[in-house]
């Protein structure tokens, strides 16, 4: 017996210091590799340096190399010379001179996640989803985003020339729009529609978001609320963990809001509500579409996850991967894709998008008619129209939630409910 015991632990040694052989072995074999990959590019630079028809500074040489280098893992890495890198931190002011809409690269194309609502492209008509393959003239293929914002922004007042691919039209648009300041307001709606119905327009997740909107829900509570619709259609995301905060005022503290997963255990990260007068009584729409991306994505999933809320409208955009911006010596910095985002049940986002309890498209109610003969001049002229409308008239004449037919299916939704829980009580 004693023997067999001896044998087993034999054995099981001999089987650890196998498995440790070829760990190391791969190990030494994934190094070897390294250093041959690092070797064919030292001589390329020394041949390039040597051979080439101009002279060449070794500093452009390994920035190029860089760039390319990042670019090639996805659409998000990216290298970041020190001007690039500055460029970037303008977007965490909130103030900037641009044409107000977020991008990102989808399947190889420039796209529109969402134009932020009264800004400049905004007006002009830029929709989520177009694409963007010409600025000024200039093609954006194999364009990096950084390069595109750059392109973008400049002095308010200046005229970018657009070319946009926009899917569903199946052809080319061009587009005249004037830069401006942006400024990011980030709840533009909040008010009782009707029979107790609150209404919040969240437009982005940014550093005072949460006060304002504590702010709204007070006011809207002293109204006699009674149920909610978030409006999180063309929110683009912004902070995480204010989106973190804002489900958070929702669901029960110590509960999981999402968590990321990363090919490290410290890209790893779990985040939870900790509101301890979190709002668990009041039932709620959340109202999304191709335009609602990142945070906007992670609120909406942790609240169809635990039932807390329905959701309404078009499948979200899909942007669900954690960027890491790591700066280096010189003033460059690295932006570097770390890990994805994934909702409590394990759902993950990016590429995959939030699917609505209910779907359905935004088209406005016309009392049932569809105007299909239109042509597409007079389309034009009433979108001119339209558009001019929009512009002299204050944003409160504006909002006729009775023409959008998403609030309507949320407004009868909660009516619903209200319905069965008056039905329950008798």
């Amino acid at each position: 017996m004693r023997k067999n015991i001896l044998m087993g632990v034999l054995l099981a040694i001999l089987l650890f210091t196998g498995v440790t052989g070829v760990y190391s072995a791969n190990k030494k074999k994934g190094q070897d590799d390294l250093y041959r990959q690092v070797e064919l590019f030292s001589d390329t630079m020394a041949i390039i340096n040597n051979e080439y028809a101009e002279d060449t500074k070794p500093k452009d040489l390994i920035y190029g190399a860089l760039k390319g280098m990042l670019a090639s893992l996805d659409p998000h890495s990216q290298f970041m010379d020190p001007e690039t890198y500055s460029e970037l931190k303008v977007d965490t002011e909130g103030k900037f001179g641009g044409l107000g809409i977020e991008i990102t690269i989808k399947d190889g194309l420039l796209t529109v996640i969402t134009p932020i609502e009264d800004t400049p492209a905004w007006k002009a008509g830029i929709k989520a989803n177009d694409h963007i393959v010409k600025i000024n003239d200039e093609l954006t293929r194999e364009m990096t985003l950084i390069d595109a914002v750059k392109r973008m922004r400049g002095k308010p007042g200046e005229v970018v020339n657009l070319t946009i691919l926009r899917d569903s039209e199946k052809k080319l648009m061009d587009f005249k729009i004037t830069r401006d300041i942006i400024k990011i307001k980030d709840i533009k709606q909040a008010r009782i529609l009707e029979d107790g119905i609150g209404y919040i327009r969240l437009a982005e997740f940014r550093e005072h978001t949460l006060r304002e909107l504590n702010n709204v829900l007070s006011s809207l509570s002293k109204q006699k609320m009674s149920s909610l619709i978030i409006d999180l259609r063309n929110n683009p995301g912004g902070l995480l963990d204010v989106a973190v905060k804002v489900a958070g005022r929702f669901i029960p503290a110590d509960k999981m809001v999402a968590y990321t997963k990363g090919r490290k255990e410290g890209q790893n990260f779990e985040f939870f509500a900790s509101d301890k007068n979190a709002i668990l009584d009041l039932p709620m729409v959340i109202l999304i579409n191709e335009g609602s991306a990142s945070g906007s994505e992670i609120v909406a999933g942790v609240l169809q996850d635990y039932k807390r809320a329905i959701i309404i409208g078009n499948k979200s955009f899909g942007k669900g991967s954690v960027q890491t911006v790591i700066p280096l010596g010189d003033g460059s910095a690295l932006r570097l894709t770390t890990s994805h985002y994934f909702t409590p049940s394990g759902k993950i986002i990016h590429g995959k998008g939030i699917i609505p309890d209910i779907v359905m498209e935004a088209k406005e109610n016309n009392g049932g008619k569809l105007d299909q003969a239109k042509t597409a001049k007079s389309e034009d002229i009433f979108k001119e129209i339209e558009a001019a409308d929009k512009k002299n008239k204050p944003p409160e004449d504006t909002f006729d939630y009775k023409n959008d037919l998403q609030i309507m299916r949320a407004v009868d939704t909660l009516k619903a409910i209200e319905l069965y829980k008056q039905a329950e009580k008798i």
